[in-house]
This record gives C-alpha cells, structure tokens and sequence, in this order.
C-alpha cells in the first residue's frame, strides 16, 4: 500500500511539474512586461532586476534599487545609475565608493580599486564605450602631503582611528603640478568624468557622473516584438534574443498576428505569410505530438517508480531524501535566479579549485565546512568558504548570500563570489590577513594579561563592531538580523578595522518588524539571548544581537571567556557579575595593560555598554544606534545598569557549538 502511494505522490508531482511548464510562458509575458521600478525611475530591456527576472533582460545588465537610487555592477565595479537614455542607448553612472568623497566626514573606503576602465578591451568593450568628451581623473589617496582643496587636494576619515588620509585629484590636462612626489602616496584609482566638469571645483565633479554608450544588441529584434504586442526578453539558458507572447510561446523576432498559431523559435515573417488552414493542420499535429510526448513520458515515470518500489534495497525514505535534495538544489536556483540583480559573481567548482590551488592553504575550520586561501585572476587575495556536502537543505547558503549580498559597508565583510555547482557550494570573500577577533583577545589567564592589542585598538574594534550592526539594524531596506555575533566572526584586515562575518543564521525582515517569528533556536552557546531559547523573557527581534554584542564586549574587556568554569573563585565564574560588582564598589577593576586615564575610560565605557547590552528583558538594552551614541560619548553620561540573572549555569557555554 506504500509503495502504491509511493507511485501516485510521483504522478502527482509529474502533474505539477508539466503544469508549471506550460504555465511558465505565460509568466515570462507577464514579467517581462513589467519594467523595473527604482523611485521615479522605469526601464525594460536589457535591464532587469527588482520584479523583472534575468531572463527578462541581458546578464550584464542586472539594475538594483537601494534607497531609491539604482546600481550597476561593470567588472566588479559597482556604479551608481543617474540616468538613462533609453532611446540613445546612453547611461550616466559614477562610481558608487567617490560619489560623495570630499565631504568633511565621509569615511574613506576600505579598499580603493583600480578597475574604473569599463570600456577599454576584451568582452565589455562591445557592451560599454565612453561618451564623447569622457576624461580620466587620477585620485592619489595616502599622501604624505597636504594639498589645497583649490588644487585639487582633500581628505577622508580613516574609518580604523578617524584620522584624516590625505587626498589630491589631478585632472589629464590643466590641473597644478605639486612640487612633492605623487609617488610616495599610498596608490591611485582613475575615474572617468565628463570633459565640460573638469573646470568645476575638484569633487563636484562627481557628482556629474560621466556617460556610457551601452550595446544590448537586438534591439530591433525588440521593436518588432513589442509591436506584436510580445515582451523582450532571452532564453532562460543563454543570452539570445527572444519574444515572449500573450500565449505562452516565446518567438525569436515578433509573435504572431491574433488567429494563427504560434511556432516556437519561429521566424515572424514566414508566420505571417502563412495560411490560416496550414497554421490549423500543424497546430493540431503539434497538439498530438505534445500529448503523445507527454503520456509516454507518464508512462515511462509509473514504470521506473515502480520497479525502484519493489526493490528492497530503494527504500521509500532513500527515494524521499533523493527527492528532498533535489527539491533543495532548486530552491537555491530559484533564489539565485530571483536575486541575480544583488547577487555577486558566480563561478563553477573549477574556479574555486583553480583559485585555491586545489585547497592548498587552509586558513580555517568550522561546523559549515572549510575557509582557504585563493586568489583571483586579478591577483586580488580572497578567502574562500567551502561548505560541507552534508548541508544539504541550503539555508545556510541562502541566507549568506541573501543578507551580505545586500550590505556595503566598512564594517561588514565583502562577498565577491560564490559556487553553486551542484552538491559543491563555496562562499568567496575579501582575504582578511589578521584573522578572526577571538585569538586576539583570549589569553585564558584571566585578569594576569588580556589581549594583545592595546586598549585604544580594542576600543576601536568595539565601535566599529557596533557601527556595522547599526547598519544590519537599520542602514538595508531590508533589516539584517546576524543571530551569530561572536569574536570567530568578527574579522580584521591589515589595519585591525574588524567586519562582520558568517551570515549563515542570519534572518532578514522589514524594517517595520519589531519582532520576528522563528521555529528554531539559532545562535552560539554563550552568545545567545534569553528570548531566543525562552520566549517568556519577550519577542526575539534586534535586540537579540544586542544581547550577542555586549557578551562579545564583556569576554574583549576580560580576556576570557564570560563563563569560566576553572575560576578560583564562585565569584568569579560569571565575569559579567565579577565585573558588574567592582564597578558598583569603586574598586580596582584589576585588568591588565591600563597605563594611562585613556585607557581606564575607555575600559570603563566598554563594560558598562556591555553590560547594558545583556539586560535580561529585551527593552531594556540600548538599540544598536544607541550604543554607538553610548561608546562616542562622554563616560559621565553613562549610569551603572542593573545586575543581569545569569541564565546559564557554569561551564555549559562554548564557543564551538552552534544552536
């Protein structure tokens, strides 16, 4: 009786599966007939994104809305769209990192790329060319030397210590010579600008944008499809030109006149001159071909299931777990395919063991798998994750590349690529050289010596951690909720600026959700908020990576980790209270490596934020926003907060487990 049920389940799913298929032209009509929509802005083909799928569109030519302002992603490079022609063919961008540099406050980007030339050889050279009258203007950034702004010269804010670094903007021709050597500046980017702006004052210019022809080919192909009242579009499996109509068929060039039947891949000027009587003899032997097609097709299905059905060794849970990976794997496709517009470079699992030099530099180790060391063919470093197979349901990857592909940030870290090849799944990001936080901070000598960074770099990796949650919190149109915030997924680059990491549990909901659902408890034991295993402690929503942050702070400020179960003393088990009493008490806080008033504010302000942070009822703790409010000001403004509950008992927190 199974078995039989076995049987039908599939035929049902055999149904389903030709009913999304002959459904699925008529889709595509309705998609690519919408245009994409970015605040008073519309577009249609070849750009897609938003509501308009890759196929409604060319791939290089995905749009993505953020903040009612369009991007465009040219060779790695994202740009911000000003404008488009859609008549002439012309867009006007400007790179997104220079847009607003020049602003007093504005702090400088992370890493400053010279892979501004769009259009200069290779494959995009047929796709963008520069408008008439672009010119280059050289960005020299790390100069040891001042400038005048008149001259051409000004400055961003270190995002690290808040320093200034020194900038200077020369233009191709007319711009002042400097007496100093340019050479000695840390490096230089080239940006494109329009020829009439140069003479504006230096970093206006910007602004301006400059403009790029674009070449979609087929655009005839497109005004005889749209009017035969078809949608422009391309083949869901390469890029050729085709026209999706009203009937479910898809055309290379135009579909057909109402009342004659639709050939597939057909040339609209035979259709057209074809008779009505002929269209009707194929149209039904096309019918009968289908439906023949079709029912031996369902015979074939009933027969394989059976025979796998009365063999013992297929078993009915093997073939539900083979079907359940399957429906997995395509519910990754969906999700890549209905993303495409955010979602980074895609590379097959040759790639990956290209760059990786068949993973021969391993950096890291985690319950998802393996991180490696790679590089990409423009020499860039990266560090590549390798998820295990046994991952099998996607979520995590889903959730990786759903939330960090909708960040930019200095404090959350870049995802460059990803592989989804089958079973081999792999996340590429930015190459962090100094690592995870955590084997900076834990001594486990507690109180004898803590980190080895000094104080005021701590400080800095605390604010910058509490600068990048703000922006999960509210700087997305959609609000980012990271449910792993821990030292192993804090990362520092070459400059100790530290970047969010692992968004495998991640959860995003709008902004206007002030709490959200889950089904599962997620997070690392020791880091978890209350709310999240009880619910009678209050709604899980941001403030549980509040909760997340301030334990982080606390174990940074110790050296150690919150719960110690080799403490001398009772007292001492649960740091947060050890800490919170001595701080109540006026006493010494008896941490190492405090030389200087600096340093025992600074020190001060970091445990009482912490200790803020891991309220026990979730309106009690500050938002994100707050903290970084709390951490920059003053530390008389801040009062002692209430002894929290300790609600795990010694020794059952570590840091290697994951909920």
């Amino acid at each position: 009786m199974m078995h039989f049920d076995l049987v039908l389940v599939g035929f049902a799913l055999l149904v389903s599966v030709l009913r999304v298929c002959i459904c699925s032209g008529i889709s595509a009509y309705n998609l690519c007939s919408r245009r994409f929509e970015c605040g008073d802005d519309a577009y249609s083909y070849p750009f897609w994104g938003g509501g308009r799928p890759y196929y409604c569109g060319v791939s290089w030519f995905a749009l993505d809305c953020r903040y009612s302002h369009i991007d465009i992603v040219i060779r790695s490079q994202t740009y911000r769209v000003l404008n488009i022609s859609e008549a002439n063919q012309i867009m006007t961008i400007v790179r997104q990192d220079v847009l607003n540099l020049g602003d007093s406050y504005l702090r400088c980007p992370s890493v400053f790329r010279n892979d501004t030339t769009i259009a200069d050889s290779g494959f995009y050279s047929s796709l963008f060319e520069y408008g008439p009258g672009t010119k280059n203007a050289t960005l020299f950034y790390g100069c040891p030397f001042k400038v005048s702004e008149h001259s051409g010269g000004s400055f961003c804010r270190d995002p690290i210590n808040g320093t200034n670094i020194n900038l200077y903007l020369k233009f191709e021709s007319g711009s002042v010579e400097l007496n100093q050597n340019t050479s000695e500046c840390r490096g230089s980017i080239l940006i494109p600008v329009r020829a009439s702006s140069v003479h504006r004052s230096s970093y206006d210019i910007f602004k301006e944008g400059f403009e790029v022809k674009y070449d979609a080919s087929n655009y005839s192909d497109c005004d005889h499809c749209t009017k035969s009242d078809g949608s422009c579009g391309t083949t869901k499996f390469d890029n050729s030109f085709h026209c999706y109509c009203r009937d479910g068929s898809s055309q290379r060039m135009a579909c057909p006149p109402s009342g004659t039947s639709s050939t597939n891949f057909g040339d609209s000027t035979n259709i057209r001159n074809s008779t009505n009587s002929g269209n009707s003899t194929n149209s039904v032997r096309r019918t009968a071909v289908v439906v023949g097609s079709v029912s031996g097709f369902c015979v074939i299905l009933v027969i394989i299931l059976l025979w796998i059905c009365l063999r013992r060794k297929f078993s009915s849970i093997n073939l539900f777990l083979f079907w359940k990976r399957s429906k997995n794997a395509e519910r990754v496709e969906e999700f890549l395919r209905n993303n495409g517009s955010v979602a980074p470079k895609r590379y097959n699992y040759s790639d990956i063991k290209r760059m990786t030099d068949s993973f021969k530099d391993k950096l890291g180790q985690g319950g998802f798998g393996g991180v490696f060391k790679g590089k990409l063919m423009d020499g860039r470093l990266v560090a590549v994750k390798v998820m295990k197979e046994s991952k099998g349901d996607g979520e995590d990857f889903i959730n990786e590349v759903a939330s960090i592909s909708r960040t930019s940030h200095v404090n959350v870290v870049s995802l460059l690529g990803f592989c989804f090849d089958g079973s081999k799944r792999a996340l590429i990001y930015e190459f962090m050289p100094n690592g995870s936080l955590e084997k900076f901070i834990y001594t486990y000598k507690p109180l004898e010596s803590s980190s080895s960074l000094p104080w005021e770099k701590l400080y800095a990796i605390v604010v910058g951690v509490s600068r990048g949650l703000e922006y999960l919190h509210r700087g997305c149109n959609t609000r980012i909720l990271h449910f792993d915030i821990k030292p192993h997924n804090i990362l520092l680059d070459e400059d100790f600026c530290p970047k969010i990491s692992d968004f495998g549990l991640a959860k995003l909901c709008s902004a206007k959700e002030s709490h959200v659902s889950m089904l599962d408890s997620r997070g690392t034991a020791g880091y978890i908020a209350p709310e999240v295993l009880y619910r009678n402690f209050g709604g899980v929503s941001h403030k549980s990576d509040v909760y997340s942050y301030g334990m982080m702070v606390l174990e940074i400020v110790g050296g150690r980790k919150n719960i110690d179960g080799l403490a001398d003393h009772t007292s001492e088990i649960f740091f947060p209270h050890w800490i919170h009493t001595r701080i109540e008490l006026n006493e010494d806080l008896g941490l190492h490596g405090i030389t200087s008033e600096t340093d025992a504010e600074i020190t001060k302000k970091m445990i009482l934020v912490g200790l803020w942070c891991i309220q026990t009822n979730p309106s009690d703790r500050p938002s994100m926003s707050k903290v970084v409010e709390m951490l920059e000001g003053s530390l008389e403004s801040l009062r002692i907060p209430p002894k929290v509950i300790s609600s795990s008992s010694p020794g059952s927190q570590h840091d290697s487990s994951t909920t």
